[in-house]
């Protein structure tokens, strides 16, 4: 039985991919790189750091002052684009708010703790989680299994606190909109529901995903439950 749910980040609650490909192609361009589609979408799952000096080293252009530069313009870019409404995808917040009434919340992203604070700030959704990992908690990337398996130590951290068993990893769902965070979640031995917001059903089952939706605006507690 599900007892906790692991959401990401980007792709799952807001829909900012595309917003993120954009602001690095703006700002990687302004240091004479192009970004293509097809390689931002083959990093999914990197964190912010070591997507951009992936990209750097590939121009060759890699050095510690260009990588900070490209992280701090690239934050300020991104936060303008965001300015007037949160692309929060559609239904989400209900889902969210109706599973923290039944499940223990965590996220595991591998968005900077700042991002992430911002959004959740502007949208309250902070107090619905229980847990937060984050890019400055972790050293590996998904599809590595160590975000989820730190997301589900902080929350038995807090179980053992409150005097409450803790949890096994089948006990808890991800919910993912990439192979890499599918493969990430599934190595660390939770049960995983992808959605189709970033690629395909196809790439999203080829790596195992249990479960495939096209919104998370189609779910709700009972069908976790009866699904899971």
């Amino acid at each position: 039985m599900i007892e906790a749910i692991f959401f990401d980040f980007n792709g799952v609650i807001i829909n900012d991919e595309r917003l993120q490909m954009t602001a690095y192609q703006q700002v990687l361009q302004g240091h004479g790189i192009e970004l293509t589609e097809a390689q931002y979408f083959a990093a999914l799952g990197m964190d912010d750091r070591t997507f951009v000096r992936t990209a750097l080293e590939r121009a060759g252009k890699l050095t510690v002052e260009t990588t900070e530069a490209v992280l701090q313009a690239k934050s300020k870019v991104h936060r303008k684009m965001m300015e007037d409404e949160l692309p929060l995808f559609p239904g989400v917040v209900t889902f969210l708010k109706a599973s923290a009434r039944h499940f223990s919340l965590g996220l595991v992203s591998m968005a900077d703790q700042n991002e992430i604070s911002y959004v959740f700030d502007r949208a309250r959704l902070g107090k619905l989680f229980s847990v937060i990992v984050s890019a400055d908690d972790v050293g590996l990337c998904k599809p590595d299994p160590a975000c989820y398996r730190r997301g589900l130590e902080k929350l038995n951290e807090k179980r053992r606190e409150a005097r409450v068993l803790p949890l096994l990893p089948r006990e808890c769902l991800v919910v993912e909109d990439s192979p890499p965070g599918i493969q990430s979640g599934k190595a660390a031995g939770m049960r995983t529901l992808a959605v189709t917001n970033t690629v395909s059903e196809a790439e999203l089952r080829a790596v195992g995903a249990e479960v495939v939706t096209a919104s998370l605006a189609d779910w709700n507690v009972d069908a976790v439950r009866h699904v899971f």
